[in-house]
């Protein structure tokens, strides 16, 4: 199983853990064990191979769909765009891919709050880092936005990058949302309550 490098200290701290309860008293090794094997199944990044194209809206999160809506987004599009949230809880792969192929034309980070990441007050309130893409067909914008437990946003590329379709984007720790701002143009493939995985879910098509 491929691991994020983020993830590195976290299980070596674990693993510690477990080997000094083992010295202690192997009960508590035993009970310690379950928690050593969610910190690496929380930090797995898994090869995405699903569907490409220039026309498609990936997910950029595993996670649900907690809101789809029209908002206005003035940082980087100027105007009404067509918004997807997606929650992930800790139990959903945190690694974030880019929804589309595309050159990194804008990055934001704005500190903030930890409230909990499916409210939509966490949308201007919690910490967050955002990305917009220069597409073939027009502006995209990812935003990550941490949650209750998250303390660490991790955004991997500069202004300027060339980025493809269903690569790495980033993740944080440990539970959040991210959302994708798209064109009204648009048409949305999802509904709030559905299921997604990033790099492998359409969520919208360029029409």
């Amino acid at each position: 199983m491929r691991l994020a490098p983020e993830g590195r200290p976290f299980i070596l701290g674990a693993v510690l853990v477990l080997a000094l309860l083992a010295l202690i008293d192997w009960r508590w090794a035993v009970i310690w064990f379950p928690v050593l094997l969610w910190v690496v199944a929380f930090f797995r990044d898994p090869e995405r191979q699903g569907p490409r194209g220039h026309d498609l809206v990936l997910a950029p999160a595993d996670g649900k769909v907690v809101s789809v809506r029209e908002i206005e987004e003035p940082t980087f599009h100027g105007g009404p765009t067509n918004r997807i949230s997606i929650f992930m809880n800790v139990f959903d792969v945190h690694v974030n891919r880019y929804p589309t192929a595309g050159t990194v034309a804008f990055r934001d980070y704005h500190p903030g709050r930890f409230l909990h990441a499916a409210s939509e007050k966490a949308s201007t309130e919690n910490e967050q880092s955002t990305v917009g893409l220069a597409t073939e067909r027009g502006k995209v914008l990812v935003r990550q936005i941490a949650g209750l437990v998250a303390r660490r946003i991790v955004t991997d590329h500069a202004v300027g990058t060339r980025v493809e379709q269903g690569a790495r984007l980033g993740m944080i720790r440990f539970g959040s949302r991210v959302d994708v701002f798209l064109p009204t143009t648009t048409r949305v493939m999802v509904g709030v309550g559905d299921r997604t995985k990033a790099g492998l879910t359409v969520v919208a098509q360029w029409t």
